[in-house]
């Protein structure tokens, strides 16, 4: 295993990497609210995007740009998502690649695009064009906070994650930042997670690591079971680590890709932690499965069902919902052989109230900011995860009036 060294600023704790965030009028309220990330050297990159059949400009765009393998940049914008705004919608995306490319004299299909915000509004060019100069002129080794405070929407805070690994010897650097607390079960991406490193390391085998992070990380998230039509996943590779290129499997590989999945896992934590009204972090580990594919399926069925989340919030031991959650998911439950503990306090056995099970201890792990709810289902050797949070009337009164 990797020898993993946490360090602070973010995404711009990468050599080479600058960035920025500014407020550009976006967004009503004037926060910040364009944010750029910016390789001073050439890079290698890998993307995904949403899997959503209705997908924004921005994303659109951006799955052309990264055709060629090599990007310097990544602009995105928040207060307004792009999305279902037509011919139109693309010009603008086109449109900020391209000022961004000639502001920094590099390739506009090198700069990748994002937004993100209400879906259907168009964006206001006339004030993402006078703020893109501002931008770029504000980039910085360290604006990495002011990048991750500049893609927020409903989020409360900004996330960041930085990590030092050693690779065949040498120390190479992985840092990131992620926003989306909303509209947020992705499936190959998230709302937004941008990442950068000075490996060396091949295209093929890049995309390989971030599909195998983004899998263990962002595609193990819920907040309410919605898919975005807007989520971007993207890291670059500027090589400056000089370290013998990455490009086949092997122990400096793995060692490298363990720093990636860290960094990925502590973001989408993050995002879940910081879910529209959450008040709850709450892993669901399933074990004992048939295989691994039954152990996700059920997993997610409980993390996603709104009556396991409202008794989350109302922090009620009502574990007749994890239940009737298993019975209901693809997975194969047999009734009389699952158990359930929270923490490590066992309330289910057999698929009964264990004789003995302390409900008020139950009720004092479910007070606690983060917990964990373990099921065995009895039946194989499949195991999977899943982080999920509460839902309360927060979160209803933020997307009842979203657009108002």
């Amino acid at each position: 295993m990797a020898e993993i060294e946490w360090l602070d600023g973010g995404i711009t704790a990468v050599p080479g990497i600058l960035a920025s965030g500014i407020a550009a009028g976006i967004k009503p309220n004037g926060k910040k609210d364009l944010a750029l990330i910016y390789s001073s050297s050439p890079a290698r990159v890998a993307a995904m995007f949403t899997t959503n059949q209705v997908k924004g400009a921005p994303v659109l765009v951006s799955m052309e740009h990264i055709g060629g393998g090599a990007a310097q940049a990544i602009v995105a914008s928040s207060g307004c998502s792009n999305v279902c705004t037509g011919d139109e919608g693309l010009r603008a995306a086109r449109e900020m690649t391209k000022i961004v490319g000639d502001l920094l004299g590099i390739p506009p299909k090198q700069v990748l695009v994002a937004s993100t915000g209400v879906i259907g509004v168009p964006l206001p060019m006339d004030k993402v064009r006078a703020g893109l100069p501002k931008l770029v002129k504000s980039l910085s080794p360290q604006g990495g906070r002011h990048a991750a405070e500049a893609i927020l929407t409903t989020d409360t805070r900004p996330k960041e994650a930085a990590v030092r690994v050693e690779v065949n010897g040498r120390p190479v650097t992985i840092g990131g930042i992620a926003k989306g607390v909303g509209m947020l079960e992705p499936h190959l991406a998230t709302m937004f997670g941008f990442l950068a490193t000075d490996a060396v390391i091949s295209r093929v085998a890049l995309d390989a690591v971030l599909k195998r992070a983004a899998d263990r990380s962002f595609n193990r998230v819920t907040v309410d079971g919605d898919r975005s039509t807007s989520d971007t996943v993207a890291i670059l590779a500027n090589g400056l680590a000089e370290n013998a290129e990455l490009d086949r499997a092997g122990r400096p590989l793995r060692q490298f890709a363990a720093g990636v999945e860290a960094v990925a896992e502590r973001l989408a934590r993050l995002l879940v932690k910081d879910g529209e009204g959450a008040t709850h972090l709450v892993e669901v580990v399933v074990r004992g499965a048939a295989n691994r594919r039954d152990a996700l399926a059920a997993a997610r069925s409980v993390a996603n069902s709104p009556l396991v989340k409202t008794a989350i919030n109302g922090q009620d031991p009502n574990w007749g919902r994890i239940m009737m959650a298993l019975g209901k998911s693809a997975a194969r439950v047999v009734q009389d052989r699952v158990s359930i503990a929270f923490d490590d306090e066992v309330v289910v056995e057999h698929g009964m109230l264990r004789p003995g099970a302390r409900l008020d201890r139950v009720r004092s792990i479910l007070a606690t900011p983060e917990y964990v709810i373990a099921i065995d289902l009895g039946l194989g050797p499949g195991q999977d995860r899943v982080w999920t949070c509460d839902l309360s009337e927060e979160y209803v009164r933020i997307n009842g009036k979203y657009t108002t």
